[in-house]
């Protein structure tokens, strides 16, 4: 919907002007003077004003009211992911430039360049087991500890890695994009399930190795494959935008790594006390958005601190 649209509409229901109507919904001037600048309407806004299209006078009713606040969540959510495939292929690249400097060009024919064999299925299978690790699942030791959200969710994005690298090992960039982006619409959820989340995460690991071992063929694998680790994201409390945040991020890291010696194995994990991705986590929370350069700058300031 375009500024000069939604001022029609706007007087249609009754409203003096722009400005009132966005008091009534709850947003600001400023707000409204970026809708005129821009000369576009958020998804949000448009609802709003389709729902309110149907009453004759002012829509001071509750249940309208009650509607609205409803369907806000989903509005939001799909306002969201108009930018999801953007920034798909924003990962995409990222894994493909860093696949491509760490294990030399052609990697995709599964050999890298010092001639050492490249499993990305058992590489899930390993970062699965590392989830689960960070779960109290043993009935033996600390059985009444909290889950390591956090890493739960770092270890999700190493899968991602993962997953990415073995999608464009058997696709490209394009394709992969297509493959994946209905997935990522989903909300995260707020009341985590641990042991529900450790479930459908050995799922994972089922996937890999039927893939690995034939049991399963590629292409349906590949679906299937997708579909679960978002279910996993998803009942771990990950939304799709902290996902690509944190992929920034650890991309970053594994750069940062094999820049400092990782392969040659001279790279020290442990900061001042601190994981490398528990330096990370803190990083990410205190920027607004998670830019390459100046993630890399962070994480070479604190390394050498």
């Amino acid at each position: 919907m375009l500024y000069d649209e939604l001022k029609l509409i706007t007087k249609k229901l009754g409203f003096n002007n722009i400005e009132e109507f966005g008091t009534y919904i709850g947003v600001t001037s400023a707000e409204v003077l970026r809708w005129q600048d821009s000369d576009e309407v958020p998804y949000t806004v448009a609802l709003i004003t389709h729902l309110l299209k149907g009453e004759k006078k002012l829509p001071f009713d509750p249940n309208l009211d009650n509607l609205i606040e409803e369907c806000l969540p989903l509005a939001k959510l799909l306002e969201e992911a108009s930018s999801f495939p953007h920034k798909l292929e924003e990962m995409f690249v990222l894994q493909k430039t860093l696949n491509d400097s760490t294990n030399g060009k052609n990697w995709e024919l599964g050999i890298n360049k010092f001639d050492k064999e490249i499993n990305w299925l058992r590489c899930i299978h390993m970062e699965v087991a590392e989830l689960i690790e960070s779960t109290p699942w043993k009935h033996w030791k600390n059985i009444s500890s909290n889950p390591d959200l956090d890493n739960i969710h770092i270890e999700l994005v190493d899968v991602w890695h993962f997953l990415m690298s073995f999608l464009l090992q058997e696709t490209n960039v394009p394709k992969a994009v297509s493959l994946v982006n209905t997935h990522c619409i989903y909300e995260a959820v707020s009341e985590i399930d641990i042991k529900l989340v450790v479930k459908e995460a050995e799922k994972l690991s089922y996937i890999a190795l039927a893939i690995d071992t034939g049991n399963m063929p590629i292409f349906s694998g590949i679906e299937r494959f997708i579909d679960q680790f978002f279910r996993c994201c998803k009942l771990s409390g990950l939304s799709f935008s902290w996902l690509q945040k944190l992929y920034i991020g650890k991309n970053c890291l594994n750069q940062f790594r094999q820049d400092n010696g990782y392969k040659e194995g001279v790279y020290k994990k442990i900061w001042d006390g601190k994981e490398d991705n528990v330096v990370l986590i803190e990083i990410l929370n205190s920027l607004e958005d998670a830019n390459f350069k100046v993630v890399y700058d962070r994480l070479s300031s604190a390394y050498k601190a």
